[in-house]
């Protein structure tokens, strides 16, 4: 991978659970850093999910030169030659939450982009339909935010059936 590594601003932090690489790049350099790692030969991409970290109360694993933001974008790839699995972590702001999209280099992120901006809120620019996938068009907010009022929904019960 040292091509993927030249030119990273955050460098690299290797997971202690499975040893796997994660790179911490900035959104400028989220569409470049995943590019290089296509070319490098991370042909699928596993995931691709948000995290919002508004009430997060601990301590979060970073390099210190990240500059932690409210959401993370959390990027799984991996190489089938190769056996290597490698983590992209991008920082997004609440103030302006896009980052690039991903789908011209693998299309399957298109369905996960949307998901992700249909829960948490976070645009992907030059994604081919920015548009809900799990909830109605019409919803108001974005359910998977820390500061999403929990609602009701009304139970609605079935009248009682005679006894057995």
């Amino acid at each position: 991978m040292p091509e993927l590594l030249e030119g990273v601003r955050y460098g690299v932090l290797a997971s202690e659970v499975s040893s796997q690489v994660v790179l911490f790049v900035t959104a400028e350099e989220y569409f470049e850093a995943a590019t290089a790692a296509r070319n490098d030969g991370f042909d699928c991409l596993i995931d691709l999910t948000a995290v919002d970290y508004l009430s997060y109360p601990g301590a979060r694993a970073r390099p210190a030169s990240v500059d932690c933001q409210r959401f993370e974008v959390v990027v799984q790839l991996i190489n089938h030659r190769t056996r290597e699995r490698l983590g992209l972590r991008v920082q997004v702001p609440a103030d302006e939450p896009v980052a690039p999209s991903l789908f011209d280099l693998w299309p399957g992120s298109e369905n996960l982009e949307r998901e992700v901006f249909d829960m948490f809120g976070i645009e992907f620019a030059g994604h081919p339909d920015m548009s809900r996938v799990l909830m109605p068009e019409d919803w108001v907010g974005h359910p998977l935010r820390k500061d999403y009022s929990v609602g009701e929904i009304p139970v609605q019960f079935s009248p009682q059936s005679e006894p057995r």
